[in-house]
């Protein structure tokens, strides 16, 4: 490895200061899920309390919430094999049945094995709501690569087509080609060696790549590096230039395609910080945009909601509990409030 003088000699020395206060960023630690394996787990026991709940006159929709919000997705799909031995009936089906509204659909998300409803809200995005560049960029650009393998082949089982091809058919321009490299999974991965040419080749070519006719670059470098090398990429060209990346990409990328390179360099440079901004736009609207609170909360439940708790209390002066109490009305609010599990002070 080499290293050259100059600048670039002078970011290595900002670089390894920077690392010394890793333990107060959230976002080095990714695995800091709020919903974790039930220890007591007893899948015969949760079948019998759900039968309990949807029997009576009245639905339990308390005991069931108790039961699907504080089990890991693993244990949630042991009960529902455990509950079509017994009955001989779906349990997803049942409970449809017996629940509606928002509430139906969190109780159908939460039941779903990951990659299925990734594939729906993948599929949602890119035929039906126009919002490829916000809900498909998340989920290629967010999931590991065998999540993304995993949600990619159940599109092409649930929906007979690929997600590629449908992203050709429904997108445009840079965001079709950003898309697509993401859906290839072609990103390199981190071998724990930094390269300072190769980053400084990139910062180069993207201070270049301003004209027309130049945005294979930005595609090439925001999807095949790894995100490591992509963040020293970032932080670099900021000290390079005066300001940051984000800045020229408003000035280079108009609509569509200028929201999914911001929404990616969001993700790169702190992704529970990328997640706490959704949540706290979806929490904005006139209605809460109940589909975005459940994917996200569902979906990082398991992997890093501590983080985007402590992203969302530091950047917006309050915490997510609080948030979901005050804006979310309805059957569902408990169940979200479940997922985001307690206050942060």
């Amino acid at each position: 490895m080499s290293v050259t003088h100059g600048k670039m000699g002078l970011s290595l020395t900002q670089e390894i200061l920077s690392h010394l206060g890793l333990a107060n960023k959230t976002a080095a630690w990714g695995t800091l899920g709020t919903l974790r394996t039930f220890l007591s787990f007893s899948a015969d026991k949760d079948v019998q309390r759900l039968l309990k709940a949807i029997a009576g006159q009245g639905v339990d929709r308390i005991a069931i919430l108790d039961v699907l919000t504080n089990r890991s997705r693993e244990q949630r799909q042991l009960i529902s094999r455990a509950f079509h031995e017994r009955t001989q009936q779906d349990l997803l089906k049942s409970l449809q049945a017996a629940l509606s509204g928002n509430l139906e659909r969190i109780v159908v998300a939460l039941l779903q094995p990951a990659a299925h409803l990734d594939a729906r809200e993948l599929r949602t995005a890119l035929k039906g709501s126009g919002s490829a560049e916000d809900v498909a960029l998340e989920i290629l650009a967010t999931r590991t690569p065998p999540q993304l393998q995993e949600c990619l082949a159940v599109y092409k089982h649930n929906f007979q087509v690929d997600a590629a091809e449908d992203i050709k058919s429904e997108t445009r321009g840079i965001l079709r080609d950003l898309l697509l490299a993401l859906a290839k999974g072609g990103r390199e991965a981190y071998t724990g060696i930094i390269d300072y040419n190769l980053a400084a080749q990139d910062i180069q070519a993207l201070k270049q790549a301003e004209g027309p006719s130049t945005e294979r670059t930005w595609v090439l470098v925001f999807t095949q590096r790894n995100p490591e090398h992509l963040v020293r990429v970032l932080n670099q060209y900021q000290w390079y230039t005066g300001h940051e990346l984000e800045k020229t990409v408003r000035a280079r990328f108009h609509g569509a395609a200028c929201v999914a390179l911001l929404n990616l360099a969001s993700v790169i440079r702190n992704t529970p910080l990328y997640f706490a901004d959704k949540l706290h736009q979806a929490l904005q609207e006139t209605e809460p945009n109940y589909q975005a609170l459940m994917r996200i909360l569902i979906s990082r439940s398991e992997t890093d909601l501590l983080s985007i708790r402590a992203e969302f209390r530091k950047k917006f002066g309050k915490s997510l509990y609080s948030s979901l109490q005050d804006a979310v009305k309805g059957d569902c609010r408990s169940a979200l409030l479940a997922l985001c599990r307690a206050e942060d002070l």
